[in-house]
């Protein structure tokens, strides 16, 4: 399957970077309008194989208790964080993309930097576990943004060839359907692990278990699973 969806996602790269350097000579916008479904597509495809922090999602959403829509809002700040922060690496920032950026569109200092915050989110649900401490008001945003700092490598590709083509905004827009693919994919993965915890809670309830001790239990488990996470892809 992940063979399928790499060979799938290569063609539509392909694609892509034909579609970019077509507008770049034509100009014609309607015809750059007509291929943006196919941006979404690949979005939702690029979002489906490894990476992009679904396990880190799933396992804070699992953890924090955040119902549906505030697990979606979640998920939607991450897709916002990992598509623009390529943007931002490809159009301001290109002294930075030149000394950090390390093989297929990695940048080490934003890598590291979004890992290190999230060892201290998980260490944070740890301490409240065991002390019970209150949740705290938009703290879901907060891990959101966080997880999804490390810029989209295929994003910050499209910008890139598309910023060296003179047309910026066929890769804005390439990357707005791209976001809309991926927000798709996290979102789904994201109000699946909502209502997984919720349906947890509600079966474990019917047997005795106070909601407090569950929760603290889920706490512990999802910050254990986030530092573990985050430790792992700081020494791979």
């Amino acid at each position: 399957m992940l063979a399928f969806l790499f060979d799938l996602q290569r063609d539509i790269h392909a694609s892509l970077t034909g579609d970019i350097a077509a507008y770049a000579h034509s100009r014609d916008f309607l015809a750059l309008l007509s291929v943006l479904p196919l941006g979404i597509v690949f979005g939702a495809i690029h979002a489906l194989t490894p990476g992009h922090s679904k396990s880190i999602l799933a396992a804070y959403i699992l953890g924090s208790g955040l119902r549906p829509l505030r697990a979606l809002l979640t998920s939607f700040v991450l897709s916002v964080t990992h598509i623009s922060s390529a943007i931002l690496l490809a159009v301001v920032t290109n002294s930075l993309v030149r000394h950090t950026l390390v093989g297929a569109g990695r940048a080490p200092v934003v890598e590291w930097t979004s890992r290190l915050i999230l060892i201290g989110i998980g260490l944070w649900l740890i301490l409240r576990a065991i002390r019970g401490g209150p949740r705290l008001h938009g703290e879901g945003i907060a891990a959101g943004f966080v997880a999804g700092l490390i810029p989209c490598p295929l994003t910050l590709f499209v910008m890139t060839l598309a910023v060296a083509r003179g047309a910026p905004e066929a890769g804005l827009a390439f990357s707005f359907a791209m976001l809309l693919g991926v927000a798709t994919v996290l979102g789904s993965v994201a109000v699946v692990a909502a209502f997984a915890r919720s349906a947890l809670v509600g079966f474990i309830d019917q047997h005795g278990l106070a909601i407090a001790q569950i929760s603290r239990v889920f706490d512990a488990v999802a910050g254990a699973t986030l530092t573990s996470i985050a430790v792992y892809e700081l020494i791979r």
